[in-house]
């Protein structure tokens, strides 16, 4: 380990105990050694990505959260819901580190050739455990930045590109020919519109504010319609026809909106059909949820046939089911578009410290759309 490298660092950690108290802390932990085929990056950027704040926050409501513990030493406690304590019952007593991605540099680096050609570079890595001062990554994982890259503009290589990414390629593989996305306007949401700009793809852009509408049309979206209008429902049918989407990408989760789209796409259909059956259009209509804006149950209001479909969606799985070559594909588009197509853009960066914060939780806890928080650990002592 050089010499100039700290024996320890921070890391921030969070605990659910058996009790249903969520214990989120800052504690010093041991810098690793990188083995043979291993690098050590010094983490410099990071974002708190909603996937991150499920295990961060264990579905507590951030407004709930009080200081305790020590300067020194600080944390935030609060109460899990007695009704989500069942899902979390094998991490009960155990404390896990968070966040998913971030980017940084090459401090050091173990003998094999893999690993010191790394150091000195900017490199993007995902993988867990992101939110501390020190990460070791194998080589092999990390993915090399070009030169001039600020780590602040790699910090979201991962998740929200190659989510984006992923739901195109699901449209292929499943035999859909275009796209409906809620939480449009998110940094996820505009990385998909020029994405289905750029390849010619039919998008359906759903927003919650005019200002979020306007934003994406800017950006040249063609098909946005605002939920909160009184005439989204005939906008919605009409967006759906002018695009022929019957796949669906929900970031919200719960309330009626799932149905309303699924209502949508069979009234489009229904216009071209020649004759009527009982069971509504045979054309397959799905919505895929992959996130969990609102936390209320997913209300299906029936209305449309039988040909129908509403399931859980997530990143990791769907590389895993399309192999590494598809994968390594796609970090390949990430990587030569990181400033164009990819680019994200961040509200406020705050240091590992401000995260534990509870008026700073409550603010990126809302995990609302055009709002995006950047842990910076270089910022703590």
């Amino acid at each position: 380990m050089p010499a100039a490298l700290p024996d320890t660092q921070l890391q921030l950690r969070s605990l659910v105990t058996p009790e249903g108290e969520l214990q989120i802390s800052l504690v010093r932990v041991p810098v690793p050694a990188p083995a043979s085929n291993e690098v050590l990056v010094r983490m410099q950027a990071t974002p708190i990505n909603p996937s991150d704040m499920g295990l961060l926050l264990a579905g507590v409501d951030p407004a709930t959260l009080v200081a305790a513990g020590s300067d020194k030493e600080p944390m935030v406690k609060g109460q899990v819901p007695a009704a989500a304590m069942p899902g979390f019952k094998a991490r009960l007593g155990a404390s896990l580190a968070v966040g998913n991605e971030g980017a940084g540099v090459v401090v050091a680096a173990g003998e094999s050739p893999e690993a010191q050609a790394l150091l000195g570079k900017t490199v993007a890595i995902l993988g867990g455990a992101m939110y501390q001062q020190y990460r070791s990554m194998r080589a092999q994982a990390c993915l090399v930045l070009e030169d001039g890259t600020r780590p602040s503009e790699a910090a979201s290589c991962f998740v929200n590109p190659l989510t984006a990414l992923s739901m195109v390629e699901t449209m292929r593989l499943e035999g859909h020919t275009a796209l409906v996305h809620t939480a449009a306007a998110s940094n996820l949401g505009q990385m998909l519109n020029r994405i289905c700009l750029a390849d010619g793809i039919g998008l359906v852009c759903i927003v919650r504010k005019p200002e979020q509408a306007a934003l994406l049309r800017e950006q040249g979206a063609k098909w946005v319609v605002d939920s909160s209008a009184p005439d989204f429902a005939e906008k919605l049918v009409d967006a759906i026809a002018g695009t022929g989407a019957t796949l669906a990408f929900d970031a919200i989760g719960g309330g009626r909106l799932p149905g309303q789209i699924l209502a949508a796409m069979e009234t489009v259909l229904n216009r071209s059909a020649t004759e009527y059956s009982r069971y509504g259009s045979p054309v397959h209509k799905q919505v895929y949820l992959y996130g969990n804006l609102d936390r209320g149950p997913t209300v299906i209001e029936r209305g449309f046939g039988m040909a129908w479909g509403v399931g859980g969606w997530l990143l990791t799985p769907f590389l895993q089911r399309i192999g590494l070559e598809a994968t390594q594909r796609l970090r390949a588009r990430v990587a030569a578009e990181l400033r164009t197509t990819f680019a994200s853009r961040y509200t406020d960066e705050i240091s590992l410290a401000d995260a534990l914060k509870p008026e700073v939780i409550a603010r990126y806890g809302k995990a609302a759309t055009g709002s995006k928080f950047l842990i910076n650990p270089t910022l703590d002592a």
